[in-house]
């Protein structure tokens, strides 16, 4: 059930919407885009502008015999040079300018780290200047638990996941993540080391999550290791955030979390449920990371067709002593949070609004036709799947055309 698009979409997608019309409507102002990256790279335009110029005889003469040829040198020239002025840019405003926390001889091994890791990739020189700069770290006496030192680490982990070694990705975290748990077991309940704890704690949960995500890639495919870790990670965030209602923590140890950190956390841990066909576990999960939301946005279009589907897929285990609700009562609840998930992406305007209330829209589409399909309402299920493809078209989104 829910093989097509919709549920592959919602992994880390946008959404669809309700009311087919006030969906399909909003397109009319809307622009048609021919493809959605959800993990889009940053695009970068040029303008240029074309002024009089005087050509010499031989350059007339040139442009008379060959005017294609011409241009298409032209173009080339200036698209090289801008090229050339935007690698500049890029390694004065992101590679010169980020390491000013850093001591110089240190900064200097990161510059050509990230170079290799970001502008020219070259992992074997990246890993060798990163090395060397923990290194010139460590004998400077830069704090290990810093976050600068600590952000160093977490890059080595990303470059390992950028070249897909995904097992060197995962190992270089979890080294990371035993020696900061080490730190706060030792020196965590020192007095004046409270806002540290607090710090790295955070890390420990944003790593634990990632970690979690590592170990559910298609190539590593860990899900007791990746869930563990998704535990840890969201009831480490409950317990710390607890704690802080009591006197006087919060005053020595700082803010926690923010509610939508928290409820990243437990949509994660939700995710790798529904991975493991424990929707039973991952539907009180979605719930309470959309309550998390403190404002309704348009992942909360995502979350509220995550969640009508989990609980049209509900499976209490056997031994469940709680009697499960009939197949027509979870799909009709699972269709009320997919009309939800429409009513939501329709409301929400510009500057808000975003692909994943457009994409969003569509799931929700096809959410409906197939649980109106369950429902043996074929005409329903028709209508709801050619309005899901006709968005899906209408906005570019290749995985909403396959029914």
């Amino acid at each position: 059930m829910f093989s097509r698009p919709a549920a592959s979409a919602l992994r880390a997608t946008p959404i669809f919407r309700a009311g087919a019309r006030r969906c399909v409507s909003s397109l009319g102002h809307a622009k048609t885009r021919p493809h959605i990256n959800f993990n889009p790279r940053t695009s970068h335009r040029w303008q240029q502008s074309r002024g009089k110029a005087s050509f010499t005889r031989g350059a007339k003469e040139l442009w008379a015999a060959h005017p294609y040829l011409v241009s298409l040198a032209g173009a080339a020239i200036l698209a090289g040079s801008a090229g050339i002025a935007y690698a500049n840019y890029l390694y004065s405003t992101y590679i010169i300018a980020s390491f000013h926390n850093y001591p110089e001889p240190v900064a200097q091994k990161l510059r050509r780290a990230i170079y290799y890791t970001n502008i020219d990739l070259d992992a074997k020189n990246a890993l060798k200047y990163y090395k060397q700069g923990l290194e010139i770290a460590n004998e400077l006496g830069m704090d290990p638990f810093s976050n600068e030192i600590i952000g160093v680490k977490i890059q080595v982990s990303a470059l390992m996941e950028k070249i897909q070694n995904y097992p060197k990705a995962i190992q270089v975290l979890e080294i990371l993540r035993n020696d900061c748990l080490a730190w706060e077991e030792k020196f965590g309940q020192l007095d004046d080391h409270k806002e540290k704890r607090t710090r790295i704690m955070k890390q420990l949960v944003a790593m634990s999550v990632k970690l979690g995500d590592l170990y559910s890639n298609q190539y590593i495919q860990d899900a007791k290791s990746a869930e563990e870790r998704l535990v840890w990670a969201l009831e480490t965030s409950l317990r710390e955030k607890q704690r802080r209602q009591e006197p006087g923590v919060l005053e020595k140890e700082g803010e926690w979390m923010s509610d939508n950190e928290m409820g990243a956390s437990m949509e994660a841990l939700a995710h790798n449920y529904e991975e493991q066909n424990k929707h039973y576990l991952a539907t009180p999960l979605f719930l309470q990371a959309l309550n998390f939301k403190s404002d309704k946005d348009c992942h909360s279009v995502i979350l509220m067709n995550n969640l009508a589907i989990s609980i049209a897929q509900q499976n209490p285990p056997p031994n469940s002593e709680t009697k499960s609700p009939s197949q027509a009562v979870l799909l009709e609840n699972a269709k009320q949070w997919a009309q939800k998930a429409l009513d939501l992406a329709a409301d929400i305007e510009p500057p808000t609004r975003d692909e994943e209330c457009d994409v969003g829209c569509a799931v929700a589409l096809h959410n409906l036709g197939e649980f109106a399909e369950l429902n043996k309402d074929i005409m329903e299920a028709k209508k709801r799947y050619k309005e899901a493809v006709s968005l899906a078209r209408a906005i570019g989104f290749e995985d909403g055309l396959e029914n």
